[in-house]
């Protein structure tokens, strides 16, 4: 009798026991399965920082370039800015030449002055300055251009470049005389196209063509290649 007691008692514990491990490995798959979920979204979130990781490098490169490019504009822009001011010194080194050797060439009766675009009043001032103590020379201004036609648009106030180039010379007899000089010292006329110093074809040669030539003339000359009035 005891011993079926103690068989029957034994036999519960062992499903006793046996019931215990199945509710223990039942919680760690669970737990398992829950970590394999969070290292599984860890990769996730992992690969997606190296994502962004490149993605930031490849930014930084990029800023990088642009940066070199930048850095390359501004050196170009340094360069023109020297190059400006190099020829701006230059221009104003000529000018002091032309002062230099105005009176030599007034004296002789010898001056003649090729005036370019841009470079105007500044030479201007001072060839009027230089001439106005020579109350014996006539002072010729010539206006010339180049051989493109005038556009439609500016045919009304220029029909031809015969009109254009006698307006460029009678601009400069206006300002040469509001720096002091007698207008009747002065005469404009016109060459349009037909006296050219280079060649048409090219656009630096028609930048020269566009031009004023002031010529000093001995009075008795001037006054003898015009005609008295009646």
């Amino acid at each position: 009798m005891n011993g079926r007691k103690l068989h029957a008692a034994g036999a519960v514990v062992a499903a006793a026991f046996m019931a215990g491990g199945c509710v223990s490995q039942g919680t760690y798959d669970k737990l398992e399965e829950d970590k394999n979920q969070e290292i599984g979204a860890l990769q996730k979130q992992r690969g997606g920082l190296q994502e962004q990781v490149q993605g930031l490098q490849s930014q930084k490169m990029s800023l990088e370039q642009q940066q070199a490019d930048l850095r390359k504009q501004i050196d170009a822009l340094e360069q023109q800015k020297t190059q400006l001011l190099t020829a701006s010194q230059q221009t104003l080194s000529q000018y002091d030449s032309l002062v230099r050797n105005l009176t030599e060439e007034v004296k002789k009766g010898e001056l003649h002055v090729r005036q370019y675009k841009d470079t105007g009043k500044a030479v201007l001032k001072k060839v009027g300055e230089a001439l106005k103590g020579y109350e014996d020379k006539v002072i010729r201004i010539v206006g010339h251009t180049d051989n493109v036609p005038i556009s439609k648009a500016a045919q009304k106030v220029f029909p031809s470049n015969w009109e254009l180039s006698v307006a460029r010379a009678t601009t400069v007899v206006r300002y040469l005389q509001e720096v002091g000089i007698p207008p009747e010292r002065m005469i404009a006329s016109g060459r349009a196209e037909y006296q050219p110093i280079a060649e048409n074809e090219t656009p630096d040669g028609r930048k020269k063509n566009r031009r004023i030539e002031i010529t000093l003339v001995d009075r008795n000359a001037a006054q003898e290649a015009i005609p008295a009035r009646q």
